[in-house]
């Protein structure tokens, strides 16, 4: 992307020079022809006025700001007109109306006045009717010089500007690439940090059932034979369970299944999970309810999906300590499939609700903290979104939704 934006830099910049340049180079082509086409003008309004007054005593009064002077010189070299009164009948210093009177052409160049001025002087034959004339006209320059004092100008001005822009442009590059820089060292020490806690949780919570372990086993070490010691087994299995069950959950939420994934019935996905917890609502005398419609399809990988919802709808199970009903439903809600899961439980406090996503945070006794948090990892990794909605003393809704499978 970088690349693609320093070649379209380079490529503007180098356009917009060309640009300037040329327009440059062009301007003093343009400002001669202006020149020759003023002068060629003036030659014309010249003549006609000779033409009117053979004496030539009308030219006397004729003014232009663009003239510098204009003389009529005569095939023996005298000036027969000029600007200047006092070199009429002087003779030419030099031959320059001669070339114009023999071969009846005009021409034209840029000479440099005595008082150092640059003029442009056009040389033509003067037609009368009596005789051929060589006109000598002298322009200022200064006014059709404009469009190239302007062209340069503006190139010199452009050029700086994208002189300007290029250090600047430099000057941000620098910026952007110690801000990213500064970014992700500080990425790097906010994972470090999280990474460190994490760690100090997770020791949290493998030393304590490994302590309960420890203890029941050096119990048991000591007293073989002690009637007790079958209750310590089981109390040592329970505690390994749960270090399996906190190691399974610490690889699920480091997985990342996006390429095992499939087309999924959202109705068997609920029906599967309300099975296999049936037993467990019973027990604590919860009823689930399922309201879900056949149709609805999403894209999924089905392993995960279902411990979303196991997790879910065993936190809702697990939040009614005297009975209750958890309501399950599965509907579209426009593009998206949408879960709902609704409890009559206790409901969750406010300071609750702000970090119940975080990991290992748990408000039972015995639990890892890892659900919710999975819960949610899982859910964007299907692109969709998870909410938890809450009232104390009235119940929990968690709502999920994921993008529906196109042509469902």
């Amino acid at each position: 992307m970088r690349a693609v934006v320093l070649l379209s830099g380079v490529f503007l910049s180098t356009a917009l020079i060309w640009f300037t340049v040329s327009n440059y180079q062009s301007a003093r082509p343009v400002a001669e022809e202006n020149l020759r086409g003023l002068a060629l003008s003036l030659t014309s309004a010249i003549e006609n006025i000779a033409l009117h007054d053979p004496s030539l005593k009308n030219l006397e009064t004729f003014r232009s700001h663009d003239i510098a002077f204009f003389a009529l010189v005569d095939q023996k070299g005298l000036y027969r007109f000029h600007t200047n009164p006092d070199l009429i009948n002087t003779p030419v210093q030099d031959a320059v109306p001669s070339p114009a009177l023999l071969s009846g052409a005009t021409s034209d160049a840029r000479i440099t006045l005595r008082t150092g001025e640059s003029a442009f002087e056009l040389n033509a034959p003067f037609y009368l009717p009596k005789e051929t004339l060589a006109l000598r006209l002298t322009l200022h320059t200064y006014r059709a010089d404009t469009v190239v004092r302007r062209a340069r100008f503006t190139m010199m001005v452009l050029i700086g500007l994208l002189a300007a822009a290029w250090v600047l442009a430099f000057v941000l590059y620098r910026f952007i690439r110690r801000e990213e820089q500064h970014q992700l060292e500080m990425a790097r020490w906010e994972s470090l940090a999280h990474l460190g806690e994490m760690g100090a949780m997770l020791a949290h919570e493998i030393r304590n059932p490994l302590a309960g372990i420890k203890g029941f086993a050096q119990i048991i070490e000591k007293k073989p034979q002690d009637e007790r010691n079958g209750d310590f087994a089981q109390r040592i299995v329970s505690e390994t369970l749960r270090l399996e069950t906190l190691v399974n959950e610490l690889l699920s939420y480091a997985k990342n299944d996006r390429e095992s994934m499939a087309t999924l019935h959202l109705a068997d996905v609920v029906l599967h999970v309300t099975a296999l917890l049936r037993p467990e609502a019973e027990q604590r005398k919860v009823e689930i309810i399922t309201e879900c419609l056949e149709d609805v399809q999403f894209y999924g990988n089905r392993d995960r999906f279902t411990q979303v919802l196991l997790n879910v709808v065993k936190n809702a199970i697990q939040a009614m300590t005297e009975g209750g009903a958890v309501l399950i439903t599965a509907d579209r809600d426009g593009k998206n499939a949408m879960i709902k899961v609704k409890d009559t439980g206790s409901g969750i406090s406010e300071e609750t609700m702000s970090r119940i996503f975080e990991p290992f945070f748990t408000t039972k006794a015995r639990g890892t903290g890892l659900g919710l948090a999975l819960c949610r990892k899982i859910v964007e990794e299907h692109d969709g979104e998870i909410r938890v909605q809450s009232v104390m003393g009235e119940g929990t809704s968690v709502t999920i939704t994921i993008p529906i499978t196109s042509g469902s």
